[in-house]
């Protein structure tokens, strides 16, 4: 199993953590491994949304909750994704998309009038590509399914019947996973454009042939398509990024540089404050705030490649994910109604085992506790004495200045019943971290890890188990 530790960089805390972090293996089963019931808990009245096409993913609502656009392998003679719009209330739908080449990450405009995907099209090559692709599976070959990082990928924006088509990226790279934010003023969207377009070294130009998603960023333009402004800058593929219901914030998952590992992470609109919530050390992505702002669902495949499932985590990343999705096989993508009353997801729990998109009824009230959010004070002291405010470290508690008091106070919250021993692999050993961590960057300390953030992997031993052939004389 692996974790992810601190790099001890201030002595004075190195101090501390050497007096209460006991860095211990539990002979236990690893977090979030056991299953919970938490899906009978959480989900309840759940329905297949979509029958036709060989597959669909990504179903967004729109700010109404009365329309959803998504996407699907239906369309004759395109073997790819094409984007589809569903009137709710009717379950009339319409291609919006052109037909031809790739689609993907489509987006409904909180005015409801019009919608946003990326889309290969005018790939002089898009008609080649869909032939070579219904030729391999003709012969039974057809290719496994995998994220197209196409470079003729640009976003696009179109009214509801498909009319009216315009690009609003018009750059070279793969320019996609695009969604409107709540006012409908800005774009935030994923793309690998800096490799087409700066200056790369032998090293890179030879990465990029393998891997383009290594240089994917994040990017916010207006809804125009002008304004652009970067928002990382990190090796590794930054991408599907939503705002949460307020405007004010961004949650995205963050690959590590070799493309292994994926973890869910949130930011001010502009790029600031970049928080890291989940620590999993698997494959965790598709993150979607719930309308509350009080936690996000994303997708994950700590229990294996082949079942992925949805999980919680709180929008400070203060405690351990939750898991919500306990059925064998793919649960991801994850959407919640603009009410907060409904979750929409791909399954394959589907009859005929392809992946389509599901609705349930969800307990919104359940997934505070599971997260032990609550709307009570953390306690009676005053806000500014408090060590932890909102999950974070408050330096307002603590003087510049190295004093018995502050070191008190940062024993007193590490050493604490909330974080139960700081066991390696624990939910309280995470926390711990958190605290450093957000202690580090209070302090103005520049992060060297593994993933741009505070922490680096490393390998323990959590539990052995005696088998067949053991003995001891």
């Amino acid at each position: 199993m692996k974790r992810r530790i601190m790099k001890p960089l201030q002595r004075w805390l190195v101090i501390i953590f050497a007096c209460s972090v006991a860095l211990q293996a539990p002979a236990e089963e690893k977090p979030g491994q056991v299953p919970t019931d938490n899906e009978r808990r959480l989900l309840s009245n759940i329905r297949q949304m979509i029958f036709e096409g060989r597959r669909s993913g990504e179903g967004y609502f729109s700010s109404d909750g009365e329309q959803m656009i998504f996407q699907s392998e239906r369309e004759p003679g395109n073997p790819f994704y094409q984007i589809y719009h569903m009137d709710l209330g009717t379950g009339d739908t319409r291609r919006v998309s052109p037909g031809m080449g790739k689609t993907t990450c489509a987006w409904i405009h909180p005015a409801g009038d019009r919608v946003l995907f990326a889309s290969t099209h005018a790939d002089p090559q898009a008609l080649a590509k869909q032939q070579e692709e219904l030729d391999k599976r003709a012969e039974g070959q057809g290719s496994r399914y995998s994220w197209s990082f196409d470079e003729h990928y640009d976003i696009y924006e179109t009214g509801l019947d498909g009319n009216r088509l315009r690009n609003l990226t018009r750059s070279p790279g793969y320019d996609a996973e695009g969604s409107w934010s709540p006012d409908g003023r800005l774009i935030v969207f994923a793309s690998n454009r800096q490799a087409y377009t700066g200056e790369l070294s032998a090293e890179d130009r030879k990465r990029i042939a393998n891997d383009s998603s290594y240089f994917m960023d994040l990017y916010l333009m207006d809804a125009d398509g002008g304004n652009l402004r970067r928002l990382t800058a990190t090796p590794g593929y930054d991408g599907g990024p939503f705002f949460n219901a307020q405007g004010t914030r961004i949650t995205w998952r963050r690959f590590s540089p070799d493309g292994t590992r994926a973890e869910i992470w949130t930011m001010n609109i502009d790029g600031s404050d970049k928080r890291q919530l989940t620590r999993l050390g698997a494959m965790s992505w598709a993150p979607y705030f719930h309308p509350s702002g009080d936690y996000i669902i994303f997708t994950t495949n700590l229990h294996g490649y082949g079942n992925f499932e949805l999980y919680l985590v709180d929008s400070a990343g203060r405690a351990a994910p939750v898991r919500v999705t306990e059925t064998k096989g793919f649960d991801g993508l994850p959407v919640f109604t603009p009410d907060g009353q409904r979750l929409a997801w791909t399954s394959k729990r589907s009859a005929s085992g392809r992946p389509q998109i599901f609705l349930a009824d969800w307990n919104h009230g359940t997934a505070r506790k599971l997260l032990g959010l609550s709307d009570q004070p953390d306690s009676a002291i005053s806000p500014d004495a408090r060590p932890i405010l909102g999950g974070v470290p408050n330096l307002n508690a603590t003087s510049p200045a190295i004093t018995t008091a502050d070191l008190r106070r940062h024993l007193a919250y590490l050493a604490s019943d909330a974080l139960g021993g700081r066991l390696t692999g624990t939910p309280g050993e995470r926390l711990a971290s958190d605290y450093v961590a957000g202690v580090f960057a209070g302090l103005g300390l520049q992060p060297a890890g593994d993933m741009g953030d505070w922490f680096q992997t490393f390998e323990f031993t959590q539990g052995v188990s005696l088998e067949a052939g053991n003995r001891l004389t």
